[in-house]
């Protein structure tokens, strides 16, 4: 059964007790594909400032700063963010943060906002309210990518319907790219 509410920050918390890499982002060749395709599809150009929302440790992050002048990282578990500043230290244009978004919004307007594997922790509510802080931080050229598992969840949200949703939520959107891999899907819009 779904949760009814979106994740917390002591779940995150619990994820990262006793493993630095709870989903073998740095070490998993199927994460390390997943993160090229990420790349491939939006590094087309050149971003002023980039927002990250659920950066974990920080490895796409650190593959997504050589794109963007700044780099606004943000994750609800103070254990991911530690994890994240200790591995994008050298990262000069990196800003990593604690941030329990959608409640919270860091500062700033963005001409891009990456979700990866993110959308699906949360409630309808909480999407609503990630659509409205999108929109209130996007600039008008802002591209907003997504990469979620397609797999089953135990999550508020399956992925397919985690990205529908946002879609929906968002409105206005111009399709780039949608892409379905055996395990994902990759889905790049930019706002009207």
């Amino acid at each position: 059964m779904r949760p009814e509410h979106s994740l917390d920050a002591r779940y995150f918390d619990d994820v990262f007790t006793g493993d630095d890499d709870p989903w073998s982002l740095a070490s998993s060749p199927y994460e390390a594909a997943k993160f090229d395709a990420t790349i491939a599809a939006i590094d087309d150009r050149r971003y002023r400032s980039a927002l990250e929302i659920g950066c974990a440790h920080g490895v796409l992050t650190a593959r997504l700063a050589p794109l963007c002048d700044t780099l606004t990282s943000i994750d609800i578990s103070l254990r991911a963010v530690e994890l994240a500043r200790s591995r994008c230290a050298a990262l000069s244009n990196v800003t990593i943060i604690r941030c329990s978004f959608p409640a919270e919004s860091p500062e700033g307007a963005f001409d891009l906002v990456m979700l990866s594997e993110v959308v699906y922790y949360w409630d309808d509510a909480d999407i609503e309210r990630a659509a409205a802080a999108i929109h209130a931080s996007a600039t008008p050229d802002c591209r907003i990518i997504l990469v979620h598992w397609t797999g089953d969840t135990d999550y508020p949200q399956t992925g397919d319907a985690a990205v529908t949703k946002l879609r929906d939520r968002l409105g206005g959107v111009a399709v780039e790219r949608a892409e379905r891999k055996d395990a994902y899907r990759l889905d790049l819009w930019s706002l009207r």
